[in-house]
């Protein structure tokens, strides 16, 4: 409640989080709040622990000050993101929002590598740790920030899709959980001469790589080629099988240049007998209608359907028993049946798993000898597609 209420206060139109400049508002807002809690935490954490010699409460304090960089640059990261195309980025610079993911990912795990540094040398020479009273309900209130922090990143990263704000929610989880070790680590060092401090601090240490590590691979797939999702990909197709004249729809790639910017290219089937001129206005004509309800800046490229033939689609029919009794997940399209002096030939697209590393002369082999079984068949030739999305 307390978010949707700053979120009114502090980002005019929140309400409509997939405009483009809303967006910008809500990423920024968050790197500014996380600033902010962030530098808060780590001066009380410094405090308490150079006042108690604890080096788990200062380990703690250094991260919520690493945290409070990575906001940073997770703020010049949405404001750079929302730069316009240029001559020397053509497609943006949506990308610079997770190249700042990754920053705060390798900032995270050196901070960590550090934390388990100092911690390793406090087992091994133990210091008195010294806790008050004031001093743990100081770190119980910082407990509570964090977790507000964490609810209000959860909040905002899911409102506006963003990978990079929800790794700094789960960074901030992280955080609670290693703030709530060094509590119970510290208040059980008073009962015990055991190096507990310094233990904890490992512990910090290692959660704090953890979480390192998975905002890394989390915010570094976009940047190396991660599919788009499912959802997004069978709502570009039944929108193009809307469009007049379109009657199948494959080999499509998307590539994504940054939050709810996508830039593809298809194949769609048409009917053969179409002249040139009324196929380009139709297909021109679809590229437009996506790019008014999607995020998808789309290129067509033309494949004749000959639908109507009975024998191609006898042939089609036959082949497709034989391909799903191979593997249910391939699929045949862009089918040509020639009629040549010594017989028929059936030219044909297989998509292929890319688990699957069969040849296409084995591939030809297996499907040819299903299709011996009927009479006079065609002689086959296919070529093998993966598929990218």
């Amino acid at each position: 409640m307390l978010t949707d209420l700053l979120m009114k206060i502090f980002v005019p139109g929140c309400e409509r989080p997939e405009h483009p400049k809303v967006r910008l508002r809500c990423g920024m807002f968050c790197g500014w709040v996380g600033i902010a809690v962030n530098v808060f935490l780590s001066a009380l954490k410094f405090a308490v622990g150079i006042a108690s010699g604890s080096v788990a409460v200062a380990a703690d304090a250094v991260n919520n000050l690493s945290d409070a960089g990575g906001a940073a640059v997770t703020l010049l990261g949405f404001k750079l993101s929302a730069k316009p195309a240029d001559s020397g980025h053509p497609f943006g610079h949506g990308r610079i929002e997770q190249i700042a993911g990754v920053i705060v990912a390798v900032v995270v795990i050196a901070m960590g590598l550090n934390f388990f540094k100092e911690s390793v040398s406090r087992i091994v020479h133990p210091g008195k740790v010294e806790m008050s009273a004031v001093m743990i309900s100081l770190v119980v209130a910082a407990m509570l920030f964090k977790a507000w922090l964490f609810f209000f990143y959860r909040r905002v990263g899911t409102l506006i899709g963003s990978e990079t704000i929800r790794a700094a929610a789960f960074d901030s989880l992280c955080d609670l959980g290693s703030t709530t070790a060094v509590l119970i680590a510290v208040t059980a060092g008073r009962f015990t001469n055991f190096p507990v401090d310094g233990c904890a601090g490992a512990a910090v240490a290692l959660l704090v790589l953890l979480g390192g590590i998975k905002i890394l691979r989390e915010t570094s797939d976009p940047l190396l080629g991660k599919p788009p999702s499912p959802e997004l990909v069978e709502e570009l197709r039944a929108r193009l099988l809307r469009c007049e004249g379109i009657r199948g729809v494959h080999d499509v790639i998307m590539h994504n240049y940054g939050p709810n910017r996508y830039f593809a290219t298809a194949h769609a089937e048409v009917a053969p007998g179409s002249d040139i001129l009324t196929v380009h206005d139709l297909l021109e004509k679809a590229e437009a209608e996506i790019g008014q309800h999607m995020p998808v800046h789309l290129l067509l490229h033309c494949d004749p359907c000959d639908a109507d033939n009975p024998e191609l689609r006898l042939w089609q029919g036959r082949l497709e028993n034989a391909v799903a009794e191979y593997n249910p997940r391939c699929k045949v399209y862009d089918l040509r049946l020639r009629h040549e002096d010594g017989g028929g030939l059936l030219e044909f697209h297989l998509l292929l798993p890319r688990d699957d590393r069969s040849t296409g002369a084995e591939l030809e082999t297996l499907f040819a000898e299903a299709l011996d079984r009927y009479p006079d068949p065609p002689r086959l030739k296919l070529q093998i597609v993966r598929s990218y999305v």
